[in-house]
């Protein structure tokens, strides 16, 4: 199940432009426009992770987290403020707050918060992989895209789970052959062609899978 993330900001120009970059990610999002809203959604359906402005109508930010606390909901907290200074980001965090991101913020930066918390409350021992919309549970052998189950044979699980360990890193196919068919393989072979060409094809379209000409593959955005 790909993980929950309720974003709450009264402006709503701002929350849909956050709930689409994480929708984009393979996040379930949805939004709520007051402090009131936000609790209620946290009741009805905890979240994993609430992305919270601090200036909201009726119950602010602060006040919103302080009373999840004091509910004992331990659900991950990244507050979003218009406000710089340090008494106001030591004010966010002693209510509550795993962490504190300042307007205006480049999606990136949003995006890698959101993952850093996600991992830090993720249950322990338990390990998940993911770039873009795609997400591999390694303990469950689970694999999803934009919460579509992909069913993948353990050999294609070990390749695509060597890939996501490697993201962004240009990888040979003597590279590859040697660590998910072991140090013998044939490095004349064209297994590992072959076995990109499954995942590229259960994983769907865009591909996540890029081919570098003459030497190999890497996961990366075209």
């Amino acid at each position: 199940m790909k993980p929950r993330i309720l974003v709450v900001d009264d402006d709503e120009r701002i929350a849909a432009s956050v709930r689409r970059a994480l929708a984009y990610e393979g996040y379930a999002v949805t939004e709520a426009h007051d402090g009131h809203a936000a609790l209620a959604a946290v009741r009805n359906h905890v979240p994993d992770l609430v992305v919270l402005d601090v200036m909201l109508p009726g119950i602010d930010g602060i006040e919103v987290c302080r009373r999840m606390r004091a509910a004992g909901d331990d659900v991950a907290v990244l507050m979003l403020t218009a406000k710089t200074t340090v008494p106001d980001r030591v004010e966010g965090l002693d209510s509550g707050a795993d962490d504190y991101l300042v307007k205006p913020f480049a999606h990136e930066e949003l995006l890698a918060r959101v993952r850093s918390l996600l991992r830090r409350k993720a249950p322990s021992g338990r390990e998940v992989l993911s770039f873009a919309d795609v997400r591999m549970d390694v303990d469950a052998m689970e694999v999803e895209r934009a919460g579509r189950t992909i069913d993948l044979t353990a050999l294609e699980f070990r390749l695509l789970e060597y890939l996501l360990r490697n993201q962004r890193i240009v990888l040979s196919r003597a590279r590859i052959l040697e660590a998910v068919w072991g140090l013998d393989a044939d490095t004349t072979s064209n297994v590992v062609d072959v076995y990109v060409r499954y995942l590229r094809q259960k994983l769907g379209d865009p591909t996540i899978i890029q081919t570098v000409r003459s030497v190999g593959y890497i996961v990366k955005t075209a």
